[in-house]
């Protein structure tokens, strides 16, 4: 009963799956009927927002930070309260550049080449909001998402105001999301082009904004079936 009485404690089992997943630690069926019962009841709704992205950011340094956000997903709490990621999946995505499909997926296994390459939390959480703009994609336009990266930034700032996210967290999620494709296209582009999206990624008086933002695009590219 004192794990019914506060909701925290379903961040906190995610939190722990994600920490020790490599360990083949699993939730138990119990404990996800419990949860399940938990969000369906409200519970989630009465979470502070400072609570969640405590446990949120904690859960980004975990070595399966993935784990954190599917069981959250399995449970319905990512519904309540990260709509705009929890939308993702079921969404499709072409088949070409993405073997595994759904843009759910595809985020989740972004992350787990984000882990690979960094510890940094501000480049892990850019990573998981990059995608966010396929969610607003009209069902008509499928599986193609044009315009997507600048329909997220506007997500990212709703999710970032509504759990009081640092600056730098935003600030680098809103470059990924906005930019990422630039990234993936780079031989392509035109030399002004890549001066403005050096400015814009203002690279010039902080050049580790850069390295970041190439670190979260390296792991959209890997993070896909096959790869």
């Amino acid at each position: 009963t004192a794990f019914a009485e506060d909701p925290v404690r379903i961040l906190r089992v995610a939190r722990f799956a994600a920490r020790f997943a490599n360990l083949g630690f699993t939730v138990a069926p119990e404990t996800m009927q419990l949860m399940q019962k938990m969000v369906a009841a409200g519970e989630v709704e009465a979470l502070v927002p400072e609570r969640v992205w405590q446990e949120m950011v904690r859960a980004l340094q975990e070595k399966n930070p993935e784990v954190f956000f599917l069981v959250l997903h399995e449970c319905g709490a990512l519904a309540r309260l990260f709509p705009q990621l929890d939308i993702l999946w079921g969404v499709p995505q072409p088949a070409k550049h993405h073997p595994e499909i759904d843009t759910g997926v595809h985020v989740m296994l972004a992350l787990q080449q984000a882990v690979r390459m960094t510890n940094k939390p501000r480049v892990r959480f850019a990573v998981v909001c990059h995608d966010l703009g396929k969610g607003l994609t009209p069902q008509h336009e499928w599986p193609s998402h044009k315009g997507h990266e600048e329909r997220g930034v506007k997500l990212i700032q709703e999710w970032c105001n509504k759990y009081r996210v640092p600056h730098e967290f935003t600030d680098l999620a809103i470059k990924v999301s906005r930019w990422h494709l630039h990234a993936h296209r780079a031989a392509e582009l035109r030399a002004d082009t890549i001066v403005k999206l050096l400015q814009g990624l203002d690279a010039f008086r902080k050049p580790e904004t850069l390295d970041d933002y190439l670190i979260a695009c390296a792991a959209d590219a890997q993070g896909r079936t096959g790869k």
